[in-house]
């Protein structure tokens, strides 16, 4: 089955030799011309020169990604998502590796994924020009830059593919991957024409394959006149920019189920054009939900995004008849949306949703007695959360720790060889272990915390083969 997604190093150098050859002839060496560069070449390196200045990596404590100055006085234009979960401040770095703290001053009101930030002691920074609106043509030039996966101003090209004739959503082909979010689309003549916010792609470990979006410069207009008149939203909104679509639906965990109806008229998945709804539901870290959508007139098909917009779990038969299923612990508390999919491009008819949180997955359980801090017993199978670097599976618990606690860690299993990790409250590694001696395929952990509040355990398979029983001890 092929999975679908809506998308969150040292250099080497070549050195080239030259060898002297002398030449019988007393003919002189006449240097030739250069080569002169091509339009383009040329167009390409004037158009980084002149924004890169400008665009910013930005450091939040769950997740980097991109953003634009668009006031000498240091206001900074990014994702909602980027900065949804960072609290006040973030870092914002320079492209000549100047750092500054930025406060976080708004959300747009209307929900768009759109944040603005205000760089403290800010003065004579670099800014983007904004095109007119309604200036961008499919098949135009189209300029990304961005942090994307950490490396800090990269430069892609590539060409506007698309403009949605509903909510003007830009599509292009200019590489696009988590990182960038929040950094801008730019035009031929170095402006700003949308704000990069999502991708998607094929396979769960796929990286870009040119279908990327960016909100155009009409909404990011409407946005900044907002801010100037102080009337953005200090938390944010409920509105989603999933490409073609309308703000998902919001729902409830644990309501009765949901009876829809995919046909023409809906949303698409410009990957393979099958329609889709979206829903909304708000979740808590350590959380078990069990997600399901059955259908008897065309074959379902479910794809979860996590709060900041990362694919973390799809399904197609799981469910059994055909039906999709998803069960898995939330990694995170949040807002997430879960899309409501045909398996195949023009499938349509009627489907009922459910959507159930299982009251022994509770994120909040009653503390263990005595020195016993967690233990679970579980098991690693198809539809739970996926590492995206090596397609492992692996299930999230929590526990309340306090700075300076020693604590024991051990991952068992009959069935798989076990990986185990240790997260900070901001989902950060602490610690990891793969095998607790050599020839024992367990895993432990004796770590001192850093600090009181909360933490994460990620219980892991080594690779993408692991499947089965485990027990999880936290004393």
């Amino acid at each position: 089955m092929t999975s679908r997604l809506l998308r969150f190093a040292a250099s080497s150098l070549l050195a080239a030799g030259f060898a002297t050859v002398a030449i019988a002839s007393p003919t002189p060496f006449t240097p030739q011309p250069a080569l002169t560069q091509d339009e383009e070449e040329r167009t390409n390196i004037r158009v980084y020169e002149e924004a890169s200045p400008a665009v910013v990596a930005i450091i939040a404590e769950d997740g980097t990604g991109s953003g634009s100055i668009v006031t000498p006085d240091g206001l900074v234009l990014t994702n909602s998502h980027v900065v949804a979960n960072a609290g006040r401040t973030v870092t914002v770095r320079l492209a000549d590796g100047r750092e500054y703290t930025a406060d976080v001053i708004g959300f747009d009101p209307g929900g768009q994924d759109l944040a603005a930030l205000q760089i403290r002691n800010a003065r004579n920074l670099p800014t983007l020009d904004i095109a007119p609106t309604n200036s961008v043509r499919v098949g135009q030039r189209a300029f990304a830059i961005g942090s994307p996966f950490g490396f800090e101003n990269t430069f892609t090209v590539g060409i506007v593919s698309r403009i949605d004739p509903d909510d003007g959503t830009i599509q292009t082909d200019a590489a696009i991957n988590p990182g960038n979010s929040g950094g801008p689309l730019l035009n031929s003549d170095a402006e700003m024409v949308g704000v990069n916010t999502a991708i998607f792609t094929v396979g769960r470990e796929g990286g870009n394959i040119g279908i990327g979006f960016a909100i155009p410069v009409g909404d990011v207009r409407s946005f900044l006149a907002a801010v100037e008149n102080r009337r953005v939203a200090t938390t944010p909104q409920s509105g989603s920019r999933i490409p073609g679509s309308q703000p998902p639906q919001a729902v409830a965990l644990n309501d009765p189920p949901v009876d829809g109806e995919l046909g023409n008229g809906d949303n698409v998945l410009p990957v393979d054009n099958s329609y889709f709804d979206a829903y909304s539901f708000e979740g808590q870290a350590g959380q078990t939900v069990t997600l399901g959508m059955s259908s008897l007139e065309f074959d379902p098909y479910l794809i979860l995004l996590s709060p900041n917009g990362d694919d973390i779990a799809q399904d197609n038969n799981s469910g059994g008849n055909r039906n999709a299923r998803i069960r898995l612990r939330l990694p995170e508390t949040g807002r997430y949306i879960l899309l409501a999919n045909s398996h195949q491009g023009g499938e349509s008819g009627r489907y009922r949703l459910s959507l159930r949180s299982d009251a022994r997955g509770n994120a909040n359980p009653s503390p263990p007695r005595g020195n016993l801090l967690l233990r679970e017993r579980g098991e690693l199978r198809p539809g739970d959360l996926v590492l995206r670097e090596d397609g492992s599976l692996y299930d999230v618990y929590r526990f309340e720790g306090r700075e300076g606690q020693t604590v024991t860690i051990t991952l068992e299993s009959p069935d798989f060889d076990t990986f185990l990790w240790l997260l900070s409250e901001a989902v950060r590694p602490i610690a990891q272990n793969d095998d607790v001696a050599p020839g024992n395929t367990n895993s432990a952990l004796q770590v001192r915390l850093p600090y009181t509040g909360t933490y994460f355990v990620w219980v892991n398979a080594f690779d993408n083969t692991g499947r089965g029983r485990y027990q999880l001890t936290v004393r």
